[in-house]
């Protein structure tokens, strides 16, 4: 009967809002899809599609954001503000395990959906679909790393906060010269040759192009995963292929694989691993190589142009760090979660 009710519901909903027009006082805003979306003159709430778009939200409006799509969890939340730490966990629309439905968006009341990622076809027809169902203006905006910095004035913009959009995006279009600068300097064949590890046995790895391998390759990092073929996106590796590409540098953000790989044998002849250069990357708040692929890969890109190019990076990684987190995530960090957070990038995980 509950659940019945529940539809019931959700379906008066889709009903009433289908077809609404545009409030009196909506203006127009254009997404990186070219899509023209009428919005709220004032937007108060903002439900975030999938991971990507819930940062680049809460690092822009954290007022606005409707609620995270999974639970902040333990080790997390000391990197956010108290008011932040409890918001409803929504799951997502889109992204991997997507599970939002509409009863629950439309029980947040969001003035509009937004979506950081791919503007591929199959998610502005997502976009297009769910916008009609629900009558809540969707705007879909490019999550592609060289992308990042317009994508920050669009969505700043759309969302009343302009000037911190633009002071976000000049600090990640400066992130990105710093990085140019270094790699101008270091020949293609002498940057290191790096392997993504991902999960506990660290055999699912992100192709030369994916979205989980963007920012390593950003960095100079040479992807070993690498078909020829033009494919993207994660795959399962097998051990005998690792062993073939011996890879000089491994970057993970497991912390099972981090512990054990030096004591594996499988792995013990990978060059990596053999001269100790296996990095665990923090994912606290939120990663800094993905999980998600937002903008705090940012954070990602100062640490990886310090670990491949030393010699060529002058840099405070403690500074920087308290300086990113104090601009892109709203916390003043204490000496003992900066402390927390940089032995991790060390290996001290929780």
């Amino acid at each position: 009967m509950k659940s019945s009710v529940s539809t019931m519901f959700v379906l008066l909903a889709l009903v009433l809002a289908v077809g609404a027009p545009a409030p009196a006082d909506a203006r127009s805003v254009t997404d990186s899809a070219g899509r023209e979306v009428q919005v709220p003159e004032e937007i108060g709430t903002v439900f975030a599609a999938g991971g990507p778009a819930s940062v680049l939200v809460y690092m822009l409006r954290p007022d606005a954001l409707a609620g995270w799509p999974r639970a902040l969890r333990s080790w997390e939340r000391p990197y956010v503000p108290p008011q932040y730490r409890d918001l409803p966990e929504t799951g997502m629309l889109t992204g991997r395990g997507g599970e939002a439905n509409l009863e629950r968006m439309l029980a947040l009341d969001p003035d509009v959906i937004v979506d950081f990622g791919s503007v591929r076809d199959t998610f502005i027809s997502l976009a297009d679909r769910v916008q009609r169902q629900t009558g809540i203006p969707y705007l879909l905006f490019d999550g592609r790393l060289e992308n990042t910095a317009d994508s920050l004035r669009r969505v700043g913009a759309a969302l009343g906060v302009p000037e911190r959009g633009e002071r976000l995006a000049a600090d990640v279009e400066s992130r990105l010269a710093r990085v140019d600068a270094i790699l101008a300097r270091v020949p293609e064949n002498e940057r290191p040759r790096v392997y993504l590890a991902r999960g506990p046995e660290g055999l699912e790895t992100g192709l030369r192009g994916s979205i989980n391998t963007e920012i390593i390759e950003r960095a100079g990092g040479r992807n070993v995963a690498y078909t020829g073929d033009g494919r993207r996106g994660l795959v399962q590796a097998s051990i005998e292929q690792i062993i073939a590409a011996d890879p000089d540098t491994i970057v993970t953000w497991d912390p099972v694989f981090y512990r054990t790989v030096g004591s594996n044998p499988l792995w013990s002849g990978i060059t990596a691993v053999r001269e100790g250069r296996v990095f665990l990357s923090p994912t606290a708040p939120f990663g800094w190589i993905d999980r998600p692929p937002s903008v705090n890969r940012f954070m990602g890109l100062t640490w990886l142009a310090g670990l491949f190019y030393p010699a060529h990076t002058e840099r405070d990684l403690r500074a920087e760090t308290r300086s990113f987190y104090e601009l892109f995530y709203h916390v003043e960090l204490s000496d003992q979660d900066l402390d927390r957070l940089l032995e991790w990038a060390r290996g001290a995980a929780p």
